[in-house]
């Protein structure tokens, strides 16, 4: 996963914009610079070093959605490791290991997700059980099988 900063602007984005079709998002920050995310390399690999080729193509596409761009420089950018399971869906809840609880696998979604997945842990971390909710998601399900088709879901393919 990759993402990028500008320079600071002047205030253009009330809100978090997303591209199905470039795998791209921008939002603005207070200090009036633009984050950019952009997408995953398609090779599987620990490193953390963005790719030229994607910055590239995100920056073409977000230029060629907002052309007024097309002068702005990047500050800076960064590349990062981006936690996938099988099934693309999280895990939450406990592991055989005794106290050792996870909320994990969130792949580009996880800093917009686990937010919201707090409560849910919370309460399988206090009741050492699963909530409701998230009972699907345990560790478990890889070693029965019933893994959760939501690939989909997340409106990015990770």
């Amino acid at each position: 996963l990759q993402a990028l900063v500008s320079e600071p602007v002047k205030p253009c984005f009330p809100c978090v914009l997303m591209s199905n079709a470039v795998h791209a998002y921008i939002s603005q920050s207070d200090k009036g610079e633009l984050v950019i995310g952009a997408g995953t390399d398609q090779y599987v690999s620990y490193s953390q070093q963005g790719g030229l080729h994607i910055t590239t193509h995100t920056l073409d596409a977000i230029c060629e959605l907002f052309p007024q761009f097309t002068r702005m420089r990047m500050l800076r950018s960064w590349g990062g490791i981006v936690d996938v399971t099988p099934d693309r869906s999280p895990i939450i809840g406990k592991t055989p290991v005794k106290g050792l609880y996870v909320n994990c696998g969130w792949g580009t979604g996880g800093f917009k997700a686990t937010p919201g997945s707090a409560n849910v842990f919370a309460h399988t971390i206090a009741r050492d059980e699963p909530h409701p909710i998230n009972a699907p998601f345990t560790l478990d399900r890889f070693r029965t099988g019933r893994l959760i088709d939501e690939a989909a879901a997340a409106a990015v393919a990770h």
